[in-house]
């Protein structure tokens, strides 16, 4: 799929007759990530070459879709989540609807945020990129308008109208789909329950140094307060594999000084890592017991953050050898 993306866009971007792209999900899902199950069994097969093809087709195709020079417009009306996020965040234009999940759970199977995620992550409001990033957790649409990751916001029931309308409009120029999107785009306000509203506490935990400070902080705050969201958060991270959530952490804040061509090139690297299983069986384990034999909890290695040194976790984000070639994305060739 990630081949026959890049082609269309790459013959669409020269095509004169088109004016713009609508992307949207066949069925009650947008886009749900990538087939994880698919690259363990390559990985299980010894067919390491195929994952990296997959990836850097993914990653650059990503890349494209960050530099498009005609609007680009997602329709994000179901679940969107890890690599759905990646072929649509990136685009200029995002429609949210009531029915829309975003998540970037990468970190629960032992991996990390990827396709782009440690760029779009890093730039949202506070600290909020780490709290997705580290414990998976769920956003509406609307709290994805709120803090920008939706350019709009239409009810489900809409999206047919808004659908019928595009195919009527004429629209090279962004400031012309900004406008037309505007007119169908209504106001959403995030729920009581949302995470949006607990920000002061979510940047007092979420913005330490260390996944250990900021698990101690939580764990801290829910002894005082008994706040169900603090108990559950712990929960999460407490379940997670301690080398992703550190990988993943340090990955996320790199993210925030760094363009999107080098978060994809860092990221390109990491999971180069992650797959070839000589730091961690993390990814393979994770993918394992979560998706194939789904035998709760997975055997993280290292099995708590105590024991994670950081020589491992520097080792992911180490120079690509010399006969591994890069990610050469567009902008490159």
């Amino acid at each position: 799929m990630g081949h026959r993306l890049a082609k269309l866009y790459e013959s669409w971007a020269n095509d004169p007759v088109v004016d713009f792209i609508v992307l949207k999900g066949n069925g009650r899902a947008f886009c749900a990530g990538g087939d994880v199950v698919r690259l363990y069994r390559l990985i299980n097969e010894g067919k390491i070459e195929e994952c990296k093809d997959c990836f850097r087709t993914f990653y650059s195709f990503v890349f494209l879709l960050s530099t498009y020079l005609k609007p680009h417009v997602a329709i994000l009306d179901g679940i969107t989540m890890g690599g759905g996020a990646g072929i649509s965040v990136h685009g200029s234009f995002r429609i949210a609807t009531d029915k829309t999940v975003f998540a970037t759970p990468e970190v629960l199977i032992g991996l990390h945020p990827d396709a782009g995620a440690s760029y779009y992550l890093s730039r949202l409001p506070g600290c909020l990129g780490e709290y997705l990033g580290l414990t998976g957790d769920m956003l509406s649409g609307e709290e994805m308008l709120a803090c920008g990751l939706a350019t709009h916001y239409s009810p489900n029931a809409s999206i047919p109208l808004i659908e019928e309308q595009l195919g009527k409009l004429a629209a090279k120029d962004f400031s012309v789909m900004e406008t037309f999107l505007t007119s169908f785009g209504q106001t959403a306000n995030p729920s009581e329950r949302s995470v949006l509203h607990r920000m002061n506490t979510l940047n007092k935990c979420f913005g330490h140094a260390t996944v250990e400070e900021i698990v101690d902080s939580l764990e801290s705050e829910a002894a005082r307060t008994k706040d169900d969201w603090c108990i559950s958060t712990v929960r999460k991270l407490r379940e997670a594999p301690p080398l992703s959530l550190k990988v993943s952490l340090r990955s996320i804040r790199e993210g925030r000084f760094r363009t999107l061509e080098q978060c994809l090139d860092r990221e390109y690297r990491m999971t180069l890592r992650a797959i070839s299983r000589q730091i961690s069986n993390d990814f393979c384990e994770g993918v394992r017991a979560r998706l194939v034999d789904k035998c709760f909890p997975p055997k993280w290695y290292p099995p708590c953050l105590e024991q994670v040194p950081e020589d491992m976790v520097d080792a992911y984000f180490a120079l690509p050898d010399a006969y591994e070639p890069g990610l050469e994305l567009p902008s490159k060739l």
